[in-house]
């Protein structure tokens, strides 16, 4: 049988690419209609689990992937302004007490969630470290966990944790969320801010490369963008357009690399993973009671500020409600920030301490 030209192939792959563009679309809209957290990247995610799947995966070049990476790295470094580490620097004291109680108790059931074999050691732990989720399955693949599986566990707890959040905050104050405004895709640019930000991408990502840091795509714009903004040197002008893009890409990379026997181990890891996340959001419930109670915390802040991942779910549920923002954000993002730091060490240390396994390819 002779073998298709390279026109043929070169159209079957540009027609797979609309399908998944145009599924993409389909599902993110709908997530993001429905408000649900990290809709841009879950719809676009599950769109190309299903291309994968059915045997009709394409290819992000490696290229794209690391530049996408960047823009979440510096996406990231503008939800930490300065206000925030003011506010760290004034009850650090609480804060760091609280983010080692719920880094600890996230690495403790990643612990057990490998001891019972139903994920790999380090899966487990990149799985459960509450940080930003994005940066959590980015950084799983560098240090040998499957990304595949941690995207499963980090988003389930997402959507978990903040609908849980919504419903306590809806309590609360005895009604529904203020409503949020609608996404303006393509508002005004401030040009110069834009270049600034893009000028630390390009840099980011020259250091990355020259340094071979295994990160070091997201990390070190990240890092760039945190100290000029910290110093008042750069405004982070990120459009709508461009994090829906980047958020697109990174989600495509994790769902392509899918297949039918990933999918259906990822399920019947589920129900152990729904029960530990369910733990997790209880525990950390009952800290945020502490704080009100030993702290003064208002309760609804504490128990924002404490909740297990999702800090961008839980800017955007803090934003609608009357609550203290910048103890919120400090806690978050000081967690985020100890999870970076001591995530491949803990890790390692799991790991190596556990009988190797993985899932099947």
């Amino acid at each position: 049988m002779p073998a298709k030209t390279p026109s043929v192939d070169r159209r079957v792959v540009v027609f797979r690419w609309i399908v998944l563009l145009v599924a993409s679309v389909i599902f993110g809209g709908g997530l993001e209609h429905l408000r649900l957290p990290a809709a841009l990247l879950l719809g676009p995610m599950a769109a190309a689990v299903l291309l994968s799947t059915s045997g009709r995966a394409v290819r992000v070049a490696p290229p794209i992937f690391l530049l996408a990476q960047a823009v979440v790295g510096t996406m990231i470094a503008r939800s930490m302004p300065p206000a925030v580490f003011i506010e760290i620097g004034k009850i650090w004291p609480i804060i760091l007490f609280g983010v080692v109680f719920v880094v600890g108790l996230a690495n403790g059931l990643g612990w057990l969630i490998a001891r019972r074999g139903v994920l790999p050691g380090t899966t487990a732990v990149w799985g459960s470290s509450p940080g930003a989720a994005t940066a959590m399955v980015i950084m799983s693949e560098a240090y040998g966990g499957d990304m595949r599986l941690v995207a499963m566990m980090q988003y389930v707890r997402v959507i978990m944790v903040a609908s849980a959040a919504s419903i306590v905050a809806r309590l609360y104050i005895g009604g529904s969320l203020a409503e949020m405004p609608a996404i303006v895709w393509f508002p005004p640019i401030h040009w110069q801010a834009f270049a600034e930000t893009m000028a630390v991408i390009a840099a980011g990502l020259v250091l990355s490369r020259l340094l071979r840091l295994a990160t070091g795509a997201m990390v070190i714009p990240m890092g760039l963008a945190i100290g000029l903004q910290f110093f008042g040197l750069i405004e982070i002008e990120l459009p709508p357009w461009l994090l829906a893009a980047s958020y697109a890409i990174v989600g495509w990379s994790i769902g392509l690399r899918f297949t039918p026997a990933i999918l259906s181990y990822a399920a019947r890891a589920l129900p152990t993973i729904i029960g530990s996340i369910l733990v997790l959001i209880a525990v950390c419930a009952v800290f945020g009671m502490v704080l009100t109670r030993f702290a003064g915390v208002d309760p609804l802040s504490a128990y924002l500020a404490s909740s297990p991942g999702g800090a961008d779910a839980m800017a955007i549920i803090s934003a609608s409600v009357n609550v203290d923002m910048p103890f919120v954000m400090a806690m978050q993002t000081m967690r985020f920030i100890l999870v970076l730091l001591t995530g491949p060490m803990v890790a390692r240390f799991i790991a190596s301490r556990l009988p190797a396994s993985r899932p099947e390819a």
